[in-house]
C-alpha cells in the first residue's frame, strides 16, 4: 500500500523537476491525539509563516496555507467519487454519535478494495501537496507521507487522557464516561489508519518535534515551531 503511494510520490516529483519546481516542500504535518486543537496552531502559524515570505531576503511572496479537509475535497474529484464515501474511510471527518464510532474500530480496521483506493489517492494528493511546498498538513498520516522531504517539520499534539476527556465534554453534550470512550476510540482509529498506511507502528521518532497541549498554550507552541523552523533555515 505505501509503496504504491510512494511511486506515485515518485512520478509526481519527476513531474515538478520538469516544471521547474527543484526542491519539494517546505512543508509541516501535524498530528494530534483527540482533545488536542491541531486547527488552532495550523491557522495562528499559517498566518505568522506567510509573514515571513513577505520579509524574507528573496522578498519571495508565498502563502503559507493549512490543509486538513481540501485534501479529502482533492482526493473526490481525482475519484470522480461522492465526497460522503472518501468521509466515510476517514470516520472522524464526519460528527457521529458514540455508539457508531465504537461499532466501526474495535482491534482492527478492515478496508475494502474502494477504500484501499480513496486511501492511495488520498496519500498521492498529500505528497502532492507537499511537494508543493508552503503547506500545514493537519492528520491524515502526513508525518509518513512526507518523510524523505528534507524541507519537513513533523510536529505532534499530545496530552494526558484526562485532560483531553474534559475538553471534550466542554466542547460536547458527553458525560465523562462516552467522552472517554470517544476520546480512546477516535485515537485508536486514527492510530489503526496510520499504521495501515505505514505498515508498522508509528512512533516518537517519525516526529521532530511533539508537545504537551495541556501544558503550553497556542502563542508558545507556535513561537517554538518558529524558532525551529529558522534554525533548521526551513524559513
Amino acid at each position: 500500500m505505501v509503496q504504491n503511494i510512494l511511486s506515485n510520490y515518485s512520478e509526481v516529483f519527476r513531474q515538478q523537476k520538469l516544471e521547474g519546481h527543484i526542491s519539494p516542500g517546505p512543508v509541516i504535518t501535524i498530528s494530534r491525539e483527540c482533545g488536542c486543537s491541531a486547527k488552532r496552531i495550523a491557522t495562528k502559524l499559517s498566518k505568522i509563516l506567510t509573514g515571513y515570505s513577505y520579509l524574507s531576503e528573496t522578498k519571495t511572496d508565498v502563502e503559507w496555507r493549512w490543509i486538513s479537509k481540501e485534501i479529502l475535497e482533492e482526493a473526490s474529484n481525482e475519484l470522480e467519487m461522492d465526497p460522503n464515501h472518501v468521509k466515510n474511510v476517514f470516520l472522524s471527518e464526519r460528527k457521529v454519535p458514540l455508539e457508531e464510532v465504537t461499532s466501526a474500530f474495535s482491534t482492527e480496521k478492515v478496508y475494502d478494495a474502494d477504500d484501499q483506493k480513496v486511501i492511495e489517492t488520498v496519500g498521492t494528493v498529500i505528497r502532492s501537496f507537499a511537494i508543493a511546498g508552503h503547506q500545514i498538513i493537519v492528520g491524515r498520516g502526513g508525518e509518513i507521507l512526507s518523510q524523505g522531504i528534507t524541507d519537513r517539520l513533523a510536529i505532534r499534539l499530545e496530552a494526558p487522557l484526562d485532560w483531553r476527556v474534559n475538553r471534550i465534554m466542554q466542547i460536547s453534550s458527553l458525560s465523562h464516561s462516552d467522552a472517554r470512550d470517544y476520546v480512546i476510540e477516535i485515537d485508536r482509529q486514527r492510530d489503526l489508519f496510520v499504521e495501515h498506511i505505514a505498515g508498522r507502528k508509528v512512533n516518537n521518532s517519525d516526529f521532530d518535534l511533539i508537545f504537551n497541549y495541556s501544558t503550553m498554550l497556542d502563542d508558545h507552541i507556535v513561537d517554538a515551531i518558529v524558532s525551529v523552523l529558522k534554525n533548521r533555515q526551513i524559513i
